[in-house]
């Protein structure tokens, strides 16, 4: 099979797993925990600036369209940049610093995702005070994401498995 092939693959599959993470949350007090940052990080880690934005844009706008609309564009827009964003830092990096610009390429990402998530929801909603109830909750899914899509990346192996089975 060709790279382009694996990668085109694999980009859809990065892209249907968003869209499932984003289309429900778990339950916390005052809203839900969406786990879509996760993937997002993730794919963004792997793939190309241009793919890791279809991952985190269009994924996160289908999830949304399909499940809960009102925020759609919002998350076009945040979670392409974020994941865009985190590629081209990470793909810049020289090998041996990779691991620590990965963390300052996801810290900047998910500062990206709370800002942008914290203005697109006083833009929508028209108060800034829901944007600043939402807050906590955007920080916190911001994090997950990126300590857990670091560490599937660096420490699980998938950086190791996607290097071995896309050269091929």
């Amino acid at each position: 099979m060709n790279k382009n092939l694996k990668i085109l693959t694999l980009t859809g599959v990065f892209l249907g797993l968003n869209i499932a993470l984003s289309s429900f949350g778990l339950p916390v007090p005052g809203g839900h925990l969406y786990l879509n940052d996760i993937v997002i990080c993730t794919a963004a880690l792997l793939l190309s600036p241009a793919e890791a934005c279809i991952v985190g844009g269009i994924g996160s706008f289908l999830g949304d369209m399909l499940f809960y609309p009102t925020p759609m564009f919002v998350s076009l827009v945040v979670h392409g940049l974020q994941a865009y964003v985190i590629s081209v830092l990470v793909h810049r990096a020289r090998a041996e610093r990779e691991k620590t610009t990965a963390m300052i390429a996801l810290f900047i990402g998910a500062v990206i995702m709370v800002v942008g998530y914290s203005l697109g929801r006083a833009f929508i909603y028209s108060t800034p005070e829901y944007a600043l109830l939402k807050l906590p909750y955007q920080i916190l899914q911001a994090a997950v994401g990126a300590v857990i899509g670091y560490l599937l990346v660096y420490k699980a192996g998938i950086k190791q498995l996607f290097l071995k089975h896309i050269s091929r």
